[in-house]
């Protein structure tokens, strides 16, 4: 089978450290251990290349423009010419990661008789208006409608995204949530010996719904307790400068390590003790690819008690939850696990077990492609 993978949002590089970087390799790498033909049409191309796949085909077509209504044509014209490069190429099988500006897939599909995949992270309209700047908004309505009423099958990484792409156009579209890749992440060969420092871990993009300040505003307050642990901050963005002058300025014990290529990050995970995910409660929609990178790698994770957190941690088993925005909570929490090794460790065990049995990325494509045998069949 031939695979044309499309990804037209010039923030989402095949070959990146973030989060979206990593579920499109990881798709990838489900399509062709099926022993599918894959080759990616993306406007990023990125340079953190894995070794298993630098002999992917990657068809690069950049998008140009110093000012955001240039880059929303430029992302229509980049998205034409993705979608014409795989007509060319032609395919058995189109999937597109959900983008502003793109009805990629929508146009293969049309063109080769093939099915269509539209797969959907985040409700990007209202991202773009909420948080960036979005001049075209008609017209990337009337883009987002095309693309989601003509797929094939629409997969969305939760409940609430769902809901939002039925309410822009899709038809019946499924939740297909985050997975990990559990022979990559695996758990660290020891625990922690008992007088060793604790390491307390964030993982990801450091944005301000991400609430890492809250997790440093925690450590201090561990710390004035006379509880000894290290923060760990694993990832880069908009937030990290003033984040390491709050650590700085509460003199607690941080390291930041910047952004780590995916490669790396399965010995990264070895290093936590504990894994947090202190969202804020604004957002809903998301499917938390950290935290199932905690699980995998056996580490137990205190997470906020929002959105789709819940699915995956289960409280007292593979984590504790708490409340969105609570200090003194969220440090109660990381007491608990500092304080209690065996509990740690057992939540550790359970964590790995669970993603093992739910989580792996194999399991998301096969609810995918379910779909698509359900439509071409009734």
């Amino acid at each position: 089978m031939r695979v044309a993978y499309i990804v037209a949002d010039p923030g989402v590089p095949v070959f990146g450290t973030k989060g979206a970087s990593v579920h499109v390799q990881e798709i990838v790498r489900s399509f062709r251990a099926r022993g599918a033909e894959v080759t990616v049409y993306a406007t990023r191309r990125g340079d953190d290349v894995p070794a298993d796949l630098a002999d992917l085909r990657v068809v690069e077509h950049r998008v140009r423009g110093t000012n955001t209504a240039d880059r929303e044509r430029s992302i229509r014209a980049a998205a034409a010419a993705l979608a014409a490069a795989a007509i060319d190429d032609g395919c058995d099988l189109v999937y597109e990661r959900f983008s502003l500006f793109s009805d990629a897939a929508a146009q293969v599909a049309a063109a080769r008789g093939v099915p269509a995949v539209l797969e959907v992270n985040a409700p990007l309209i209202d991202e773009q208006r909420l948080h960036r700047e979005l001049i075209d908004e008609q017209r990337a309505v009337a883009t987002a409608h095309r693309a989601l009423s003509t797929a094939d099958v629409v997969a969305c990484v939760s409940r609430p995204v769902a809901a939002w792409a039925r309410e822009h156009g899709a038809r019946d579209p499924l939740v297909a949530r985050n997975g990990v890749n559990t022979d990559r992440i695996r758990p660290a060969l020891a625990r922690r010996r008992a007088d060793a420092t604790p390491v307390v871990g964030f993982v990801g993009t450091l944005k301000p719904w991400h609430g890492v300040d809250v997790l440093v505003d925690a450590m201090a307050d561990l710390a004035r307790r006379g509880r000894r642990a290290r923060l760990l901050v694993v990832g880069d963005g908009p937030e990290r400068a003033a984040l390491h002058e709050r650590a700085d300025a509460l003199g607690i014990d941080a390291g930041f390590t910047g952004a780590v290529a995916p490669a790396h990050m399965p010995t990264v995970l070895t290093l936590l003790d504990v894994g947090v995910a202190p969202y804020r409660a604004a957002d809903d929609y998301f499917s938390p690819l950290k935290v199932c990178e905690y699980l995998a790698a056996g580490v137990p994770v205190v997470a906020s008690d929002v959105g789709q957190v819940p699915e995956l941690v289960r409280h007292g088993r593979t984590g504790l939850l708490v409340q969105p925005g609570d200090v003194p909570a969220l440090a109660d929490a990381l007491q608990l696990l500092i304080d209690d090794a065996g509990l740690c460790g057992r939540m550790a065990d359970d964590a790995r077990r669970y993603a093992l049995a739910k989580l792996g990325w194999d399991g998301v494509l096969d609810r995918i492609l379910a779909g698509i045998h359900e439509r071409v069949t009734s």
